[in-house]
């Protein structure tokens, strides 16, 4: 079985500090690891070892084609529904530049997420099926549960807006975190809109 890995955007303390202060302990409902917290971009459920080092260079040049973005986390929502729910999120909104940029469904985050998912592919990764809707996600509930009134008090949080300035490759080791829980490593991070000057540099 090959390695359990991710890109993803990783919120800053900051922003996890505000969220964890929000949501503090409560009955019935037992949120998801701060430490954990993070915006999938894809998923590649078994990676060969000798694939990662491809996988982090092919990131890598996804990364320097994208300028860095800004976004907050605002509003709410469940999986697969309301009604039905099995895990609850908190979802992402972008603070645009330009009025065009805001009503475009091509938002940064997304163009960021379709170039990790190809990149994946041509590492020869094949990342998860499922479609991308940019989220984090706060809990997992036992059985489905109608998650209205939950979603009513998570709603009302919005974070403190930061710059996404790079792409996160994780590691994701299962059963081996606090109360048997995946543990995550960070294995690369990859600079948004930077030339890679690792293996060269300009002559004097």
């Amino acid at each position: 079985m090959g390695h359990r890995m991710f890109a993803a955007v990783l919120p800053p303390d900051g922003v996890r500090a505000e969220l964890e202060r929000f949501l503090e302990p409560r009955p019935g409902l037992g949120w998801t690891d701060p430490a954990q917290w993070h915006l999938t971009l894809t998923f590649c459920p078994d990676v060969d070892e000798w694939r990662i080092d491809d996988l982090s260079d092919r990131l890598g040049a996804v990364a320097r084609r994208h300028e860095p973005f800004r976004i907050r986390l605002a509003g709410a929502g469940a999986f697969p529904s309301v009604d039905r729910a099995k895990v609850l999120w908190a979802g992402v909104e972008h603070l645009s530049a330009t009025p065009a940029d805001s009503g475009s469904r091509e938002t940064p985050l997304r163009a960021l997420a379709a170039g990790a998912r190809s990149a994946a592919n041509a590492a020869g990764c094949v990342p998860d099926g499922a479609r991308f809707h940019p989220h984090l996600t706060l809990a997992r509930l036992n059985g489905r549960s109608d998650a209205t009134a939950w979603l009513r008090i998570l709603d009302t949080f919005t974070s403190s807006d930061w710059t996404v300035s790079e792409i996160a490759l994780v590691d994701s080791f299962l059963g081996e975190g606090p109360r048997g829980r995946a543990r995550h490593e960070v294995v690369d991070r990859l600079p948004l809109g930077e030339s890679d000057t690792r293996w060269w540099s300009p002559s004097g």
